[in-house]
């Protein structure tokens, strides 16, 4: 008669089931897999590296080599013509000779002068109104793709998503043609002309419709992932699609929003092909007033150094302005208990 040991019974046991566990489809996941291999989390311990001293100063050591072109842009702004062509910017802390004439020249409004205070405020002109509307509509309709219950929603969602990979090239000269004449089959009126040639709405109208698939498809996310028992409840209570709108989701979307501004706001202040097509000679944004700055021959990139700082201060205010909503909106959505 043969005797088993029991331990050695339990585990030649144990082991089958535990094979077969695995290899019916409940596969250990990643952290599984690294506890079991004596490790921790591939994604814990980089994390634990960079948050470690060494790790800071690697990351502040990368920013600071990040911003040194910047940084020697920003010196090169105050420099004179002659030590701007002869030398490296860093040889003005050997040498220093600075002067404010290279932002005297670009801001002036003499004749013949670069004048970008009149292509400043055609940016401005442009960009508010631009990043408003498209913002503002993109939130309506994300909250309609999210919460309203109509047909052909995740049809026409499909199709405003489709309009991301159209090349914005492709659809330049149809809309032009709109815009300057309107759409007509025969005698038919498909779309009225608006008499809108050369001016800052066009701009805008341009710079809407370009945007709205992209931040429609950002939107939407954030807004359908908004608690829906709040909806539900406020829907109970009587309030219409127009009141929770305005009551609830616009400001649980703050984040978001301001988020999406700042993307909006950078595209839109920093388009050269859009502004040039649609807004005329008198419309100009700064950015197209940059090309000229520099001369015929880029002899004058003097100059060019202060007007790029000019064309960046409004960005950069922006940016830091809403840089708190900026991540708020970054991380919104990326822990979900």
């Amino acid at each position: 008669m043969s005797i088993v040991n029991p331990s050695v019974s339990s585990s030649v046991v144990a082991e089958p089931v535990e094979a077969t566990t695995i290899g019916s489809g409940a596969l250990p996941d990643s952290t599984t897999v690294d506890a079991a291999m004596g490790g921790e989390p591939v994604g814990r311990s980089i994390s634990a590296s960079l948050s470690s001293r060494w790790g800071r100063v690697i990351v502040i050591a990368l920013c600071l080599l990040w911003t040194i072109p910047t940084f020697g842009l920003l010196v090169s702004s105050f420099r004179p013509e002659q030590e701007v062509k002869t030398s490296g910017w860093w040889e003005a802390f050997i040498r220093p000779k600075f002067t404010f004439n290279n932002y005297k020249t670009v801001l002036s409004s003499t004749p013949g002068q670069a004048n970008l205070t009149q292509f400043f405020f055609n940016s401005m002109k442009i960009t508010i109104p631009a990043v408003i509307l498209s913002v503002g509509l993109a939130a309506m309709a994300a909250y309609a793709f999210s919460w309203m219950k109509f047909k052909g929603r995740d049809w026409l969602f499909v199709a405003v998503v489709a309009m991301l990979v159209v090349p914005l090239q492709m659809a330049l000269i149809p809309l032009l043609r709109v815009i300057t004449g309107g759409a007509h089959i025969g005698n038919v009126t498909i779309f009225p002309y608006l008499h809108l040639n050369n001016s800052v709405a066009a701009v805008w109208v341009a710079h809407v419709c370009f945007g709205l698939p992209f931040c429609i498809f950002i939107l939407k996310n954030f807004v359908s992932a908004l608690p829906k028992e709040i909806i539900e409840a406020a829907r109970v209570d009587g309030a219409g699609h127009l009141t929770v709108f305005i009551r609830l989701v616009m400001p649980l979307s703050v984040p978001a929003l301001a988020s999406l501004a700042i993307f909006q706001f950078m595209w839109i202040w920093n388009d050269l092909l859009i502004g040039l097509v649609y807004g005329g000679v008198k419309n100009k944004p700064i950015i197209a007033k940059l090309v000229e700055v520099g001369g015929t021959y880029g002899q004058s990139w003097h100059l060019l150094t202060a007007a790029a700082f000019v064309s960046m201060v409004v960005p950069l205010l922006v940016f830091f302005a809403l840089q708190r909503y900026f991540v708020r909106g970054l991380m919104a959505g990326a822990v979900k208990g």
